[in-house]
């Protein structure tokens, strides 16, 4: 069953590219979920909440991505459905656009504190406040590269 075969393109779904995307969105997600969450009083900013909340997001979808690709590197077999295709790219597209305001805004917000020469936020939450931001703003990156690696193959077909 021909399954849209043929050598996988560098970072589309079911290539080595695409799994180091992946792991890298869920590594960064990660790292800025953790920075903004533990220990920090986060919920006091709605910006923070969005983008706890869109981090979350990003980990599961970019793990279960990262699974789809492993099993197509191990298997051999690259899955190129074009209705799959579609949706990763739809979902890649929307969760990198969402990714990108959460990180911008954060990045506002911290900035507007810290022009209040720290009085709303002691240096070890700003600093906090800042990785996360940082780290978001590398799983964007990374989304939006592999957007625009599947968009490009699912264009090409």
């Amino acid at each position: 069953m021909d399954h849209g075969g043929g050598r996988a393109g560098a970072g589309t779904i079911g290539s080595a590219g695409s799994l180091g995307l992946r792991v890298g969105q869920a590594v960064f997600s990660s790292a800025s979920l953790l920075f903004m969450s533990v220990g920090v009083e986060f919920f006091s900013y709605t910006a923070f909440c969005f983008l706890v909340t869109i981090m979350g997001l990003v980990i599961p979808w970019s793990c279960t991505l990262a699974m789809i690709d492993v099993y197509s590197i191990f298997m051999g077999c690259p899955l190129r459905v074009p209705g799959v295709m579609f949706i990763v790219v739809v979902g890649d597209c929307v969760l990198s656009l969402v990714s990108f305001a959460a990180a911008c805004s954060s990045a506002a917000v911290i900035d507007l504190l810290l022009q209040f020469h720290g009085s709303h936020c002691s240096p070890r939450f700003c600093g906090r406040y800042q990785l996360s931001a940082m780290m978001a703003f590398l799983s964007w990156f990374l989304m939006a590269v592999s957007a625009l690696f599947n968009f490009w193959f699912l264009a090409s077909r």
